[in-house]
């Protein structure tokens, strides 16, 4: 054989070659690789899709604390002006109550010292008639002289 038929005849076999590859085999190959680009893209284009899905997430979790503890410093600032004004109605209350307690007791002793002195003008007055009758030594008649005794108790 000769050289130039050889080269010729792998020529026309490389062509078919190629024409195979280029007709089933090339075809299946891009089209993988074509469908692997694309997967690629989409699963970067879902991952920043969902970066951007957290980073929303997260801005709104940190409004709702910050939310939740405004409405939690309100609450508390809430409950510490009810409790201060619950201590401050009972403390007007006990004032109240004491003051009422300390003026039943002075009326309470104002009474009694007006007994007492009712009593101890009675006294004198039982005194003032046994000393009298002790000096007259004679027996005083209480209903003539009920007068007599009843302006010793305003004197007194």
């Amino acid at each position: 054989m000769n050289i130039n038929a050889t080269l010729f005849l792998q020529a026309i076999v490389f062509a078919i070659l190629v024409w195979f590859t280029m007709k089933f085999v090339w075809p299946p190959i891009t089209k993988a690789l074509d469908e692997r680009a694309q997967k690629i893209a989409d699963g970067l284009a879902a991952a920043d899709k969902a970066k951007s899905e957290l980073a929303t997430a997260n801005a709104r979790v940190e409004q709702e604390l910050a939310q939740s503890r405004n409405e939690t410093a309100s609450r508390l600032a809430d409950a510490e002006r009810r409790a201060q004004g619950i201590i401050d109605e009972a403390k007007a209350r006990a004032t109240e109550e004491g003051n009422k307690i300390i003026a039943a007791a002075k009326a309470e002793a104002e009474q009694q010292a007006v007994q007492v002195r009712e009593t101890l003008r009675e006294q004198v007055a039982v005194l003032a008639v046994k000393g009298a009758e002790q000096i007259l030594r004679k027996e005083v008649n209480a209903g003539v002289h009920a007068d007599l005794l009843s302006r010793l108790k305003t004197e007194l």
